[in-house]
């Protein structure tokens, strides 16, 4: 029977890149990042339910959480439940909202019409997180042409807002008790090409938005003025130096070892050349180990702020967005052990478990004591570049895990 489970699985491969490619089409990007949100996928993932047949023993409920930036100020999410001998669930979560383009000038195709290139499809979300949200259906499809019955009861959620944080999705679903403790929950939402890697545990993460205010004047008159620029470049070298060499411990646990600290976004101040800007504003993306204090790592930024106002003249405000680190799911736990069995069955290999900066659902479940793992086949280095992709094999082997898991093995 697993023999047939997996042919049924190969036999849909046609079928699942068409509906991959459907799905790209509709750029369901945040109204907080310039899109419209998730209405028109989340409609459209309901048409293919039905074209599948899915709905004929499954129930299908779409869950809303309020978002006055939305369309029609709410989001949505979509739940498949189709019973299973077990009431016992098995979770698969993924996430129909994607990032934006970016610079459409670094893409070779249109991102929203998605196209086959030898063997691989390209578009933006294809490989994040579209091709595990299709793998997801068709491995219970799969497990239905086989004429097998779940074991477990399979319950699939296609979730809004995960990319720009969970906060008009899951985490408010969350609240809903919709999952119980003893559900076994999967995020397919990070891999690798080699499948190898199971993740258990995410480290903490802090996002950092520091605004220098100084005065603006001419550039042929500097000394009038207090060039927030100046001061912003200051500030931004000093925290770099000083959060690596306080916080520089390594846990092999996790890929990469150690916490990083990164400045990544600028915005843009003055448009014009001869004029000293008076406000500078930028961003840090931290990845904290679990074992390190991230009120430690607060008062390090803290100081190095007053001591550059000090220096600078400059006034600095600081934005905080945390996220402390959640309890790792144990290699042990129902979960781990129905996933490592699957995957060593499609692959032949011994995969290996660890942590990752983060974030995925994961963290959110395991905050609320459920155990959850994360894991995929997924092209390295692929998701939120330009011309984005996935390996059209990875979609039929990605569904061959989850029917297994589905079946109990």
């Amino acid at each position: 029977m697993r023999e047939k489970i997996l042919s049924e699985a190969e036999k849909l491969e046609g079928l699942m890149v068409d509906t991959l490619s459907r799905l790209c089409r509709i750029p369901a990007i945040s109204p907080h990042n310039g899109g419209t949100g998730e209405d028109a996928k989340i409609a459209e993932l309901e048409k293919i339910i039905h074209e599948l047949e899915l709905d004929k023993k499954a129930k299908i409920k779409i869950e809303y959480v309020d978002d006055d930036k939305a369309p029609n100020k709410k989001r949505p999410s979509l739940f498949l439940e189709y019973p299973g001998k077990n009431s016992r669930r098995l979770c698969i979560l993924t996430h129909v909202d994607i990032v934006p383009e970016g610079d459409k000038n670094s893409w070779t195709l249109d991102p929203f019409k998605p196209e086959v290139r030898g063997s691989r499809l390209y578009g933006r979300g294809v490989s994040d997180n579209g091709t595990c949200l299709v793998a997801s259906l068709f491995a219970l499809k799969a497990l239905l042409n086989s004429g097998v019955e779940p074991e477990y009861t399979v319950n699939l959620a296609f979730v809004g807002d995960e990319e720009m944080g969970s906060h008009y999705g899951l985490e408010k679903l969350l609240e809903r008790n919709l999952y119980k403790p003893d559900d076994l929950v999967i995020a397919p939402d990070s891999g690798n090409d080699a499948g190898d890697f199971i993740e258990i545990a995410e480290k903490a993460q802090l996002q950092l938005k520091f605004t220098v205010l100084g005065k603006q004047v001419h550039a042929a008159l500097p000394h009038t003025g207090i060039n927030a620029c100046r001061a912003a470049n200051i500030l931004a070298y000093e925290i770099d130096e000083a959060l690596h060499k306080a916080f520089n411990d390594e846990d092999k646990t996790f890929e990469p070892p150690f916490s990083t600290f990164e400045p990544t976004r600028r915005f843009a101040n003055v448009p014009n050349t001869n004029t000293v800007p008076g406000r500078e504003v930028f961003e840090f993306d931290c990845r904290i180990l679990p074992d390190v204090s991230l009120d430690e790592v607060l008062n390090v930024v803290e100081k190095i702020c007053r001591d550059t106002e000090k220096k600078t003249g400059s006034k600095i405000e600081l934005e905080i967005s945390r996220n402390d680190a959640a309890t790792p799911t144990s290699p042990e736990s129902d979960v781990a052990k129905l996933l490592i069995k699957s995957v060593r069955e499609v692959f032949n290999i011994e995969p290996k478990t660890g942590g990752i900066g983060g974030g995925t659902f994961a963290a959110l479940f395991r905050r609320k004591n459920i155990p959850a793992v994360v894991w995929s086949q997924e092209c390295d280095g692929a998701a939120h570049q330009p011309d984005e992709y996935t390996e059209i094999k990875y979609l039929v082997n990605n569904a061959k895990v989850f029917a297994l898991m589905m079946r109990g093995n």
